[in-house]
């Protein structure tokens, strides 16, 4: 198994997640999270995020790229740049959707991958201000 499996189900094991918790958070299968915890199936960095921010983690410890498995300060920020407005999302769209060599499929993953990431920051954003 990859560093990036393995950490990805013994961080949600940690959490006390099952695959269908973790799934339903970041919106997203059981079957899917079992296929990238078995190197079936390798996540995009965009599900990777929601992963990292599902397990309260960053995707540099869930990819071996350091060993501390805490968000810094840096990590977790409560500032305005958080806060995404339509402008940027709709900026978003157009600079990756313009891609050369994307197809079709390709631009349609993408953008249900940025959809999915916003919804779950949003979620938690919401979440905070409770």
């Amino acid at each position: 198994m990859s560093v990036t499996s393995e950490r990805i189900k013994s961080s949600r094991q940690q959490k006390k997640l099952t695959q269908q918790g973790l799934a339903d958070i970041i919106n997203s299968s059981r079957g899917s999270v079992a296929k990238i915890e078995t190197d079936v199936f390798t996540p995009s960095f965009a599900m990777l995020s929601l992963i990292a921010d599902a397990l309260d983690t960053t995707v540099d410890y869930l990819q071996g790229k350091t060993d501390n498995s805490f968000k810094t300060d840096k990590d977790i920020s409560d500032s305005e740049d958080d806060y995404v407005t339509q402008e940027k999302v709709a900026g978003l769209f157009r600079k990756f959707g313009e891609q050369e060599g994307l197809s079709e499929k390709e631009q349609q993953d993408l953008a249900e991958n940025m959809n999915d990431y916003l919804e779950m920051r949003l979620k938690r954003l919401k979440q905070k201000k409770e």
